[in-house]
């Protein structure tokens, strides 16, 4: 009896959407409060440096997806090169990192379209919506991620504009770059990464994309590009309005951005294209989780009622209602800014593993040099202990839990 597998149905456009739909989500509205409080505007060379990781990521995640053309992302890779064990750290570490990932896109949807108060009931909506979307195939979840991002790029445009007409910008030299120091620096990279790291999303679909060794590579790298131009652009625009204190204190720093440039009639638009941007993040996250909890669960790493394909959407249903559930939970239990820590720490556990698998790959399976992903590896390495303490305890304490996991399931499979 063969594997449950899932249909390619996406082309380059759709895996270049889904990527920048992850990427160009929430993050870009929601992580230049805590970077700043960082770094003050010094988060302008942690973006710099979590780009540099990065591009090591993307190349390492694109090399690795052309000759591992299947569901799971790194976790898939990871058993490829490295073995089980290396394989089931990148995949626990991407499901939980990215589950709070899904709390803290769903939680910005709620900032921006909430009442006050009825933030967390609408973000609990916000995730059962897009759940079901997701369970009624991947082609609509690429396309309405299409939209979606049409409306962000067009409210950040809006934003960028606005801030260029601020009457009193506070400016970039409203505090040291340097001020919190390089600990402090590399502790915004840590932070900033988290909005970057969408286009592992093209990769955990690999499983349904069209021609995947040339699609897959081609899609990562121009998503991840066009990201950084906008990251870059839209980071000065808020320092430059905003000055660093008042960022590092804002819940919104884009919208307060744009109210200081005295555009009355622009700070709805960027609420909507914040609204708008949560909800493609979110909608390509659960597509992604789910995927990788399924490509686990078909090889035994999690339960294995998890590895179904429902017959007539060829989605992996059962998985994404799980992930649904937990997100669900995570929404009413966390805030935003712990969200953004712990998911920081699971999914650049999850880029090590990757780089190390690029590190281990032959010569003819090679696309980049390899230097690239000793590069992404240090990188993860370095930016994961440097994020806030608490983040760092809790993901250890939840990798353990995993670990211990799988520890029992194989002793139980042993046994019998």
């Amino acid at each position: 009896m063969s594997a449950p597998a899932l249909q390619r149905r996406l082309g380059l456009a759709d895996a270049v959407f889904l990527g920048l739909g992850s990427m160009i989500g929430a993050g870009v509205f929601a992580v230049w409060a805590p970077a700043a409080q960082a770094a003050g505007t010094g988060l302008l060379l942690g973006l710099a440096i979590a780009a540099v990781v990065a591009f090591g990521n993307a190349t390492s995640t694109a090399q690795l997806a052309a000759a591992h053309p299947t569901s799971g992302g790194a976790y898939a890779y990871g058993r490829a090169e490295l073995g089980p064990w290396w394989g089931f750290v990148a995949g626990w570490g991407f499901v939980i990192g990215k589950t709070a990932s899904c709390a803290a896109m769903a939680l910005t949807f709620a900032a921006y379209a909430a009442p006050t108060g009825w933030e967390r009931p609408v973000a609990i909506l916000a995730v059962l919506a897009l759940v079901a979307v997701n369970a009624f195939g991947i082609t609509r979840t690429a396309q309405l991620t299409r939209a979606i991002v049409v409306v962000v790029l067009l409210g950040l445009a809006v934003a960028v504009a606005a801030t260029t007409a601020a009457p009193d910008p506070a400016g970039l030299a409203d505090g040291a770059p340097l001020s919190g120091g390089w600990y402090g620096i590399l502790q915004s990279a840590g932070l900033l990464f988290f909005a970057f790291a969408g286009y592992a999303r093209i990769a955990t679909l690999g499983e349904e994309v069209r021609d995947p060794g040339r699609t897959i590579p081609r899609a990562i790298v121009l998503a991840f590009a066009g990201a950084v131009v906008v990251y870059a652009v839209v980071a000065v625009a808020v320092l430059t309005t905003l000055g660093a204190p008042a960022t590092a204190a804002s819940t919104a720093p884009v919208a307060d951005a744009v109210r200081a440039s005295g555009w009355e009639w622009a700070p709805p638009i960027v609420r909507v294209a914040a609204a708008a941007a949560s909800l493609g993040a979110l909608l390509a996250l659960i597509a992604g989780v789910g995927r990788t909890t399924f490509a686990m669960a078909r090889e035994g790493d999690l339960p294995a009622f998890l590895a179904t394909v429902h017959p007539r959407w060829h989605v992996p249903r059962r998985a994404e209602m799980v992930v649904g559930a937990v997100v669900v939970t995570a929404v009413a239990l966390v805030d935003l800014r712990g969200a953004i820590g712990f998911s920081s720490f699971g999914v650049l556990l999850y880029y090590l593993v990757a780089n190390l698998a690029a590190v281990a790959q032959r010569a003819q399976a090679r696309r980049y040099p390899r230097a690239l992903a000793v590069i992404g590896a240090s990188g993860c390495g370095i930016l994961a202990l440097t994020l806030p303490w608490q983040a760092v305890v809790a993901g250890v304490g939840v990798l353990a839990l995993g670990v211990a996991y799988r520890l029992v399931r194989l002793r139980l499979t042993r046994a019998a």
